[in-house]
C-alpha cells in the first residue's frame, strides 16, 4: 500500500509507509560558534556550491529582485522521491546548543496565543527580524521560499530546507534572503548568497529525512546579516515531542506571502513514512524552510531552532514535518559557519 505526501512547496509524492522510529538524545549542552567548529560530527561532508560569489554577481542578482518579480514568486512544484529513501534515519550524537545573539533595533512585543494550527505573526519581536522570504529562479521561473538568520561565527548563516537550496538535481541561482519580509516591504534589505549547502543525503537522492539546507550571505552596506538582524539560536540531537513554534511565509492559498505566520504546540514522531516531526499546522507552500523553534519566548521574539517545515501528507494538510536535526543537520551549519562570507 502507498500513502502520498509533498513537500511544503506543493508537490504530491508517494513512498511506502514504514514506522518511524522514536528515538531521543540528552538534554542540551550550550557551546559557542566557535566551539563548534572543533566539535564537527563525524559524517560525510555536506555538499556545496558557489553561488554569487563576486561583487558583480551580487549587484546583479540584487537588481534582478524587484518587487514586482518578488510579488510573482510562486512555491515550487517537486518530484515524488525514488524508492527507498525512508530507509535511513538521521544520525544522532552529543547535544548541542547556540544562544540566539540579539541584533538590530527592537520591535513591539505582545503575548499571543502559546497554541496555534497556523495564524499571523503580529507583534514583532526579534523574530520579525531574523525569519524571512527567500527569493531563487530554478528551472527557468522564480520561486520562494522561508528561512532564518542564525547565531554563527562568521555572522552570516540561514538555515531552510533542502529543496529551497536544490531541486531536480541542480542549485537554485539567484538566490537571495530578504528577512523581515512584509508585504513587498525589505526593510533590512536583500542579501544575496555567496554559498549554498545541504546533506549528502539530500544532495544524492533527495531523502526528505534529511532536508536541510544552509546558505552563506554576504554582507551589505558594512554589516554582516547577524549584526543586522540577530540570530536565533541554534540546536542539534535534542529530544524529541516537545514544545515547538514553527515561522514561515506561506504562499499558496489561503496565504499569499505577504506575512509571518507561525504555528505552535507539542511535536509528534511521524508514523506512516518518514523519520521526520510532526506539527499540528496548516501553512502551505512557501513556507518551506522556516524555522521550528524550541524555547521560544514570545516577550522577546528569541528562541532555538531546532528544524524546519518540510513537507505534508496530501490527505492530512493540518500536519506539517519537519526533518530531525541530528549530525548530518549539523554538519550542514558547521561548514556553513566557517565559510567566509565573501
Amino acid at each position: 500500500m502507498q500513502r502520498k505526501f509533498r513537500l511544503l512547496s506543493a508537490a504530491t509524492l508517494s513512498a511506502a509507509a514504514i514506522t518511524a522510529a522514536t528515538a531521543t538524545a540528552p538534554l542540551p549542552a550550550s557551546a559557542s560558534p566557535a566551539q563548534a567548529q572543533a566539535q564537527a560530527p563525524a559524517g560525510p561532508k555536506p555538499a556545496q556550491r558557489a553561488a554569487a560569489d563576486t561583487a558583480t554577481e551580487r549587484r546583479q542578482v540584487m537588481t534582478y529582485w524587484t518587487e514586482r518579480r518578488m510579488e510573482a514568486a510562486k512555491p515550487l512544484d517537486a518530484p515524488k522521491p525514488k524508492a527507498g529513501l525512508t530507509a535511513d534515519a538521521p544520525e544522532q550524537g552529543s547535544s548541542w546548543t547556540a544562544p540566539p545573539t540579539r541584533g538590530g533595533s527592537g520591535g513591539d512585543v505582545d503575548l499571543q496565543a502559546a497554541r496555534s494550527g497556523g495564524a499571523a505573526w503580529t507583534r514583532g519581536g526579534a523574530v520579525a527580524r531574523t525569519t524571512g522570504r527567500i527569493f531563487f529562479t530554478t528551472q527557468g521561473r522564480n520561486a520562494s521560499c522561508s528561512g532564518t538568520a542564525v547565531t554563527s561565527a562568521n555572522k552570516s548563516v540561514v538555515l531552510t530546507a533542502g529543496h529551497c537550496v536544490k531541486m531536480n538535481g541542480a542549485f537554485h541561482t539567484n538566490w537571495v534572503f530578504v528577512p523581515g519580509y512584509a508585504a513587498g516591504d525589505r526593510p533590512f534589505g536583500t542579501w544575496p548568497a555567496t554559498r549554498l549547502l545541504t546533506t549528502q543525503q539530500w544532495n544524492a537522492s533527495e531523502d526528505i529525512n534529511f532536508d536541510v539546507a544552509a546558505a552563506v550571505v554576504a554582507p551589505l552596506e558594512g554589516k554582516t546579516l547577524v549584526d543586522a538582524v540577530g540570530g536565533q539560536g541554534v540546536a542539534f540531537n535534542q529530544q524529541r515531542r516537545r514544545q515547538m513554534y514553527a515561522f514561515g511565509y506561506p504562499a499558496a492559498a489561503p496565504y499569499d506571502g505577504s506575512k509571518l505566520v507561525y504555528c505552535s504546540g507539542r511535536t509528534f514522531d511521524d508514523f506512516l513514512a518518514s523519520k521526520d516531526m510532526g506539527l499540528t499546522c496548516d501553512m502551505t507552500g512557501g513556507s518551506s524552510g522556516g524555522p521550528w523553534m524550541l524555547n521560544f519566548n514570545e516577550s522577546t521574539g528569541l528562541g532555538t531552532q531546532n528544524s524546519v517545515n518540510s513537507f505534508k501528507y496530501n490527505f492530512a494538510t493540518n500536519w506539517m514535518f519537519g526533518p530531525y536535526f541530528g549530525n548530518e543537520a549539523q554538519a550542514v551549519y558547521q561548514a556553513a559557519q566557517s565559510t567566509n562570507a565573501l
